[in-house]
């Protein structure tokens, strides 16, 4: 995957939401997403199969439930930097249209 595929995967509100709960979490599972993000479980696991599909997060079997989390360190690193640096940038994206 090159950087401009790795961006699209994550590139969606939902996406990177899922992303940053599971950089703070470690592991959850559909019903902890739904939960916190306050969205619709069948938007959270289209969401999840799509980025579980682009190699960015990986899924265990614990019961009836999936456990969810990142799938390797340097991505989790990745969106902590993202979200860090969005936090220091005073004017970023101010307008609706911007991106």
């Amino acid at each position: 995957m090159n950087g401009i595929s790795l961006l699209k995967c994550i590139c969606d509100e939902t996406r990177f939401g899922i992303l940053e709960l599971l950089q703070k979490n470690k592991e959850l599972c559909v019903n902890d997403f739904v939960e916190k993000l306050k969205k619709d479980q069948p938007l959270v696991s289209h969401h999840l199969k799509t980025l579980k599909k682009c190699g960015i997060v990986k899924s265990r079997d614990e019961g009836k439930k999936a456990m969810y989390s990142i799938s390797n360190n340097q991505l989790s690193v990745l969106i902590s930097s993202v979200t860090n640096a969005s936090k220091k940038i005073p004017v970023l994206c101010s307008e609706d249209s911007c991106c």
